[in-house]
């Protein structure tokens, strides 16, 4: 006879029991309870179950493909031993006490002729030797030496170089026909996320790999007025300039070309396609040709597409129109808007810059422009841009209003808009956006980004300032400069020619 157990429970011992294992049955099968309905997550919440496995590219197959197209490139500049001297930093608690020595020490040190070198990077883009690189990287150099990833050595010379963008062509000099070839991609067809590896000659040390992921494209960093830089955190170090910059299927998508100083991790690579639009006319002529429109114009803020009537605030607003220039003779007025270029929209200032800049000069053009609650159509016949009228025409060479100044430099008022695009927290002095490769302070001691905070010992608060100071310096005088770099002061002498 089986023995009959009895449960004996105070209150409603069972009742809880069954509701217990109701509630653990309804959580285990998915189904939502009403307390978890009133009171539960309210986020999406990842599926269980196991994680997909994602395996990381095959760097070392894309390096032995890649790497043998890459050269490491060291220049030599032939400079006088003065000019070199006077890049040394006054001594702590420099004053004007100083100013008769140090004129007496510079005048008096000999003319002997001394050597700078620098190294870069760069790849060959054809099997005859032709070499694409940054023109920074040999900028004023005298002589030019071309190191391949076997160590084989040649000399090289300049073919032709482009400051605007930062790109030279060079040709080795040698009567091979069977360089090691890198082949160009589509820069247009990157996407933020996806895996590049930048190769070149950090420090000197010879052919390195990095890798990394493209962070972000079209970035404006000041480098110029056609800046559309690749961004990516493959890291890119002094040395690595002119390198390229490649995607997994092993094709050139940039030019590695500048890093933020002051941060890691942010490398800007110039794309391929905006060089492969200029290579054929560097080959050809040795320089680029680019089209003039004649005004200087200003982004469209909310305020002033909502006050003009304007659905966006897209487009280039044109503030001066220049007498005599294309855009003048088209009909475009100060307060127009211009909002498409053959056919193609104008998002910003930068975009009709670049838009006219690959335009050769002669070419006509159709132009899009909102005026009184109306668009217009007008037609321009470009002229060539060229630096003297730049300067000319109020020294205007970005958007952004830089001026060029008598040692060189293109250089900025640092506004509120400037400290938000370059993450400066300086508020006084100008900053430096580009620096002429022929110009007197094209040496490298000055260099993109520096802030110029003195001039001869005396405050500069703004661009005004500064170009007063630079007035009063007579040619072949020298000039004492202080530089914020990063958070470093620093000390550099430039002759006034």
């Amino acid at each position: 006879m089986k023995k009959m157990v009895r449960f004996r429970s105070r209150g409603r011992g069972i009742p809880s029991l069954v509701g217990c294992l109701a509630a653990a049955f309804v959580m285990i099968a998915g189904i939502p309870s009403p307390g978890m309905a009133e009171g539960g997550v309210f986020w999406k919440e990842g599926a269980a179950g196991s994680r997909s496995k994602l395996e990381l590219p095959a760097f070392s197959r894309l390096a032995k493909e890649v790497t043998p197209t890459v050269v490491n490139i060291r220049t030599t500049r032939r400079v006088a031993g003065r000019d070199t001297l006077r890049g040394i930093n006054p001594p702590p608690g420099y004053d004007e006490w100083f100013d008769d020595f140090f004129k007496k020490f510079f005048n008096n040190i000999p003319e002997n002729e001394l050597q700078q070198k620098s190294l870069g990077s760069g790849f060959i883009i054809s099997a005859d030797g032709y070499v694409l690189t940054n023109n920074h990287v040999i900028a004023g150099a005298d002589e030019i030496i071309v190191s391949l990833a076997d160590k084989e050595e040649f000399k090289a010379g300049v073919v032709g170089t482009d400051d605007k963008t930062d790109i030279a062509l060079i040709k080795i000099n040698s009567t091979r026909k069977d360089f090691p070839v890198a082949v160009l991609g589509n820069s247009d067809e990157l996407e933020i996320g996806e895996w590049v590896i930048a190769l070149g000659n950090p420090f000197g040390f010879g052919h390195t790999l990095t890798q990394g992921i493209v962070s972000a494209k079209s970035r404006v960093i000041g480098a110029g007025p056609y800046d559309n830089f690749i961004q990516t955190d493959a890291a890119i170090t002094p040395g690595n300039s002119g390198g390229p910059l490649i995607d997994m299927r092993g094709q050139v998508v940039g030019i590695n070309t500048a890093i933020v100083a002051s941060g890691q991790g942010i490398g800007f690579a110039t794309p391929i396609n905006m060089v492969k639009e200029i290579l054929p006319e560097l080959r050809e002529t040795g320089e680029v040709a680019r089209g003039w429109l004649g005004v200087s114009i200003q982004e469209v803020s909310p305020e002033i597409a909502r006050a003009v009537g304007l659905d966006e605030p897209k487009g280039a607003m044109v503030t001066t129109v220049y007498p005599g220039d294309p855009a003048e003779k088209a009909g475009i007025q100060p307060g127009d808007i211009i909002v498409g270029v053959n056919g193609k929209a104008v998002e910003d200032p930068r975009a009709l810059t670049r838009m006219i800049g690959s335009l050769k000069p002669g070419s006509k053009v159709d132009l899009s422009v909102f005026r009184d609650k109306k668009v217009l159509n007008l037609r321009a016949v470009l002229s060539k841009r060229t630096d003297e009228r730049v300067t000319k025409l109020g020294k205007k060479t970005t958007p952004g209003g830089g001026v060029r100044d008598r040692i060189g430099l293109v250089v900025t008022d640092i506004t509120p808009d400037v400290q938000r695009e370059h993450d400066i927290s300086e508020k006084e002095g100008v900053l430096v956006i580009d620096v002429d490769p022929k110009g007197p302070a094209s040496d490298g001691r000055i260099l993109k980004m520096d802030i110029i905070k003195e001039v001869d010992r005396k405050a500069v608060r703004n661009l005004d300032d500064y170009l007063k100071a630079l007035s009063s310096k007579k040619k072949g005088q020298a000039v004492l400069l202080l530089l914020m770099r990063g958070s470093s002061p620093l000390y550099v002498a430039v002759d006034i020619e």
